[in-house]
């Protein structure tokens, strides 16, 4: 089992998150607790644009332990005796990015091919933005916007230390974008959100945390999923995707978008990882069957953070 955060047991959870999730998880509620208030897995990714993985697994078996993450052939659970992965050559070189093996899903959900024009809209601090150059071998273009010039700083530092080349950094509100008149053979939206799958690397959530909140994300969220579907070119993939576990941030934004546009078809996508299902009602609403389709993971189901990803196809 994994290892409880200190001070974690005195935490008070506010009534209504617990009433809320109780009714959600059912009988799994005491498991997602659990799992929830314990450390998170150190993962990291290799930088394909810069070593093989072969390369740097020879450079650091001798001091870690590298554990394969399923779903992606680049990632790898890391343990050893030192915590500072942060402070090692090979991070300050750019040879791997310290990513959350479920942070690694979106852009494998959205298989970006080298040549294509790819926007990752809501790209800071750019773990996904350089996953996604390292998927297009640097070929093609990849926009990668976000809205504040705070949020640009990480990025902008993230993609030079990947070396990746194919990266045009832009700072404009996502609903913005369509202004430009450009269209996109791929787009992810991993849209900010209320992080309740992140509960276990920042526990000031669940002190932040509250339902009105929610309900304002959700109305962004959808606007966000909205433009990127009419910045798609036809035939074009959006893949949408929160660190929630919030209904009407996933599968409620997904079915507004079903619901408004007749080419817009969920796509399933198989991958080496335990799914739970998805919610195909809520709060009285209830939402396409191709919602099943959705990716949710939760975060006793790998021992990850919590995860919601769809992958859209514009037909």
């Amino acid at each position: 089992m994994p290892q409880k955060i200190p001070g974690s047991e005195k935490l008070h959870l506010k009534d209504a998150f617990v009433k809320r999730y109780r009714e959600l998880l059912g009988k799994d509620y005491e498991q997602f607790l659990e799992y929830s208030l314990s450390f998170l897995r150190r993962s990291i990714r290799v930088n394909t644009l810069k070593m093989s993985v072969e390369e740097l697994k020879k450079r650091l078996e001798n001091e870690w332990t590298l554990k394969q993450v399923p779903w992606c052939s680049e990632g790898f659970w890391i343990e050893g005796e030192r915590f500072d992965i942060g402070n090692l050559p090979e991070h300050m070189l750019g040879y791997f990015h310290v990513q959350e093996a479920a942070s690694m899903l979106p852009p494998i959900a959205l298989a970006p091919k080298p040549g294509e024009t790819v926007l990752d809209m809501c790209a800071s601090p750019g773990s996904k933005t350089t996953q996604i150059a390292a998927m297009m071998k640097n070929e093609g273009v990849l926009i990668a916007n976000d809205i504040s010039g705070e949020r640009m700083k990480p990025l902008g530092i993230n993609v030079q230390k990947a070396g990746a080349t194919n990266v045009v950094l832009t700072m404009s509100k996502g609903h913005r974008l369509l202004d430009s008149g450009t269209k996109f053979d791929r787009i992810l939206v991993d849209a900010p959100c209320s992080g309740t799958g992140t509960i276990r690397k920042s526990l000031k959530t669940l002190q932040i945390w509250n339902p009105y909140m929610i309900k304002r994300l959700a109305g962004t969220q959808k606007i966000l999923l909205d433009t990127a579907f009419r910045c798609l070119k036809d035939e074009g993939t959006v893949v949408y995707s929160t660190c929630s576990l919030e209904p009407e941030e996933n599968e409620a934004v997904v079915h507004s978008l079903l619901k408004k546009y007749d080419n817009a078809n969920l796509e399933e996508f198989r991958l080496d990882i335990k799914r739970s299902p998805c919610f195909l009602e809520y709060g009285g609403e209830k939402f396409s069957p191709d919602i099943k389709k959705c990716l949710r993971i939760w975060p006793q189901d790998n021992d990850t953070e919590g995860f919601f990803v769809a992958k859209i196809k514009k037909s």
